[in-house]
């Protein structure tokens, strides 16, 4: 009858309205945390600025560590970080000609791969506040609590099929990791990327550590960033 009809409606107008207002409430608060996020970042890029540092690059391939390199680091005046080589150049290959040419084209090979590599780092490090937000406006970020701190995670961010999950300390303002599952080219190229943070004295944030494990090619590539000093002038 009409009552019985009216009551379903009702039940499921309540139960509708149960699902609803609780992804409505977690909008809201993932909408104010990236907002926090991306302008924590920002005061935190141009504090970075007035420091240079040391980067350190060790390559592990097939279980083989190879020399690791440096280099010094600052941002230039178009607010992207410019970097100069220090330390002994490398070793030269040793043995005959045929067998020169075979480790220079190794080296020629790995040095192109290290290339992707350092562009598929810049897709995700540091994390793209205008990314994030499209992410959110298409429905593939959501938010999960962890203590104190927040886990945001996004899906399809640089790519698709891809997954970065950012910790966050609503507290102090700051980011304490990054961790992303994506793809070097292919997706059966998996890669995964682990960001550790860290401050300085004065409150800057900073990468402290990236590791990326890239399975296909049984490669490691740790990048660690130390010796910060604020630049005179």
């Amino acid at each position: 009858n009409v009552n019985s009809i009216c009551r379903r409606s009702l039940a499921n107008g309540v139960v509708a309205l149960a699902t609803i207002v609780p992804a409505v409430a977690q909008n809201g608060e993932l909408q104010q945390k990236l907002a926090a996020v991306g302008q924590a970042m920002a005061e935190n890029k141009q504090r970075l600025q007035q420091y240079e540092w040391t980067e350190t690059t060790q390559l592990n391939l097939k279980g083989d560590a190879k020399p690791p390199s440096q280099k010094v680091c600052r941002y230039g005046p178009d607010g992207q970080v410019q970097k100069q080589a220090i330390g002994p150049p490398p070793e030269q290959p040793s043995g005959g000609r045929v067998k020169q040419r075979v480790i220079a084209k190794k080296k020629e090979e790995m040095q192109d791969y290290m290339g992707d590599v350092k562009e598929l780092l810049t897709m995700y490090v540091p994390p793209d506040p205008q990314r994030m937000q499209e992410a959110f406006r298409a429905g593939k970020a959501s938010i999960n609590p962890a203590g104190g701190l927040v886990n945001l995670v996004f899906r399809d961010y640089a790519q698709p099929g891809d997954q970065m999950t950012l910790t966050f300390d609503p507290g102090a303002k700051k980011v304490i990791s990054v961790s992303v599952n994506t793809y070097m080219g292919q997706a059966k190229d998996a890669v995964t990327l682990q960001v550790q943070m860290n401050g300085l004295p004065d409150g800057t944030s900073y990468v402290q550590q990236t590791v990326l494990n890239a399975t296909a090619k049984q490669l490691v590539v740790t990048t660690t960033n130390s010796n910060y000093q604020r630049m005179t002038g």
